[in-house]
């Protein structure tokens, strides 16, 4: 049995003869096969040794454990869903989907989903430079122009299954500077993407969601089925990456279809604009709230209820094999105005204020190479002249696929060269290229905003029994 990043975990099965181990600070398993002679099917016994542990604090449990057939050790079996751990119960089947395809369209939440885009060639498609991302793109496509699929030069292009299909079929490409947009490629980081369809290996249902790239529109993420860390949601307002969120599923506010019998609907020359939430949902809330009740209510209704404790808590294993299922509840409006607030703190995340208290010593050079956090996580050396103190250990404690937003950024704003290309990837462009020297600066200071922000919204959500 494989533990997840959240758990650890030691099985014991009493059929075979080895123990294989792995990983230090990686999730990890311990699997032991006993051969012995028995009667009927082999037993599985499991035991789960709990969440957060360092890889001391794990070789400490073994080396205490003693007897590895000890005290500890629970016999398991699936249950009719085939589930061995984490086993999900019946209460969740009865909510209403945010959106399932096999469920009739109208009894969803949202009329429709899309996965983040997979480009397939990240160092080639993302870059915080403008210029520089305009440069490798051309690049890539004078070279697929001039080159046959089995010339390979990795600082020239990465030739991907849809890239080889398209040059045998003789199909060329030209660089197009309006297919350059925003994008989300994780959370609180921004960067420049190249959209265009041809050179992204997957962007699923991301253009009826954004079909330029530029419409104003709003779309909450959340984990995709399978994903091994805990439901975190994100709303965000620009196509995002496969990797924004774990497996990251995206439900919008609008989506957009072609214009029927020449209809513009002042969106384009063929576009008209569609409602993500759906009529049938509408009508239910109607029913129960009143008739004033919106469609963009029910829409922050659904962020501030994903962010419940109870419900991420009572449906954890529900959540890491399926998408979100959610309920009316009484709270209706109360967490309809807590997704609202919440929205506003994480669609306006680089303009929150400076946190009381986190002190900036030095200034003068804004440039990063590698931000460093010390090890109790309260001082953040940006560069050679500036340090950042007293920053909260509150701050840690939301967390986005993973990471605080303050990890998000030490991890991303920092100057990556990737190897088979040669392409550098330098985060203080976007900070020149926007005209704002501080960005990265600014940027931490706010993120330590959002997070005590976020844990005052959702520390004061109503309470919801399930």
């Amino acid at each position: 049995l494989r533990g997840n990043q959240r758990t650890q975990g030691e099985t014991s099965r009493r059929e075979g003869g080895k123990i294989f181990g792995s990983g230090s600070r990686a999730p990890i398993a311990i699997t032991i096969l006993v051969k012995a002679p028995h009667e009927g099917d082999a037993k599985i016994f499991y035991r789960d040794i709990g969440d957060y542990l360092s890889r001391e604090d794990k070789l400490n449990i073994l080396k205490l454990a003693g007897n590895v057939f000890g005290d500890g050790f629970r016999l398991i079996t699936p249950n009719e869903r085939g589930d061995w751990i984490n086993q999900r119960g019946n209460l969740f089947d009865t909510f209403i989907p945010l959106h399932e395809a096999k469920i009739i369209i109208y009894e969803n939440f949202f009329m429709t989903r899309s996965r983040g885009l997979v480009t397939g060639r990240d160092a080639w498609n993302y870059n915080f430079s403008r210029s520089e991302l305009e440069k490798n793109i051309q690049t890539m496509i004078d070279y697929y122009n001039t080159h046959k699929p089995t010339d390979f030069d990795p600082k020239k292009i990465t030739w991907l299954f849809d890239t080889v299909q398209d040059k045998n079929r003789g199909i060329k490409y030209e660089f197009d500077a309006e297919q350059i947009i925003e994008s989300l490629y994780r959370p609180f980081c921004k960067s420049n993407l190249y959209y265009e369809r041809a050179l992204n290996e997957r962007r699923y249902q991301m253009p009826k969601i954004f079909p330029t790239g530029r419409e104003d529109n709003l779309l909450i993420c959340v984990n995709g089925v399978g994903s091994n860390k805990e439901l975190t949601p994100l709303i965000i307002n620009k196509p995002c990456d496969l990797g924004l969120i774990d497996k990251c599923q995206c439900f919008p506010l609008y989506w957009y279809e072609e214009a029927r019998q020449g209809t513009l609907d002042g969106f384009g020359d063929d576009l008209e604009r569609r409602d993500g939430i759906s009529d049938w949902i509408l009508n239910e809330a109607r029913k129960r709230y009143g008739a004033n009740v919106s469609k963009e209510d029910i829409f922050y209704y659904v962020y501030g209820f994903l962010h419940l404790p109870s419900y991420r808590e009572r449906f954890a294993n529900e959540l890491k094999k399926s998408l979100p299922r959610i309920t009316l509840s009484d709270k209706f409006w109360e967490l309809s105005r807590a997704g609202r607030a919440l929205a506003d703190v994480h669609l306006n995340y680089e303009r929150q204020p400076a946190p009381e208290g986190v002190q900036v010593i030095g200034g003068g050079d804004y440039r990063v190479e590698k931000l460093r956090l010390s090890k109790d996580k309260t001082i953040l050396t940006y560069n050679d002249f500036i340090t950042i103190k007293n920053i909260p250990p509150r701050c840690f404690e939301y967390v986005v696929n993973g990471r605080s937003p303050l990890e998000w950024i030490i991890d991303r704003y920092q100057v990556k060269t990737d190897k088979a290309s040669g392409i550098i990837n330098n985060p203080n462009d976007w900070s020149l290229e926007h005209d704002n020297p501080r960005y990265i600066l600014d940027l931490i200071l706010s993120s330590i905003t959002v997070s005590l922000k976020t844990l005052e919204i959702v520390e004061n959500l109503p309470s919801v029994e399930f």
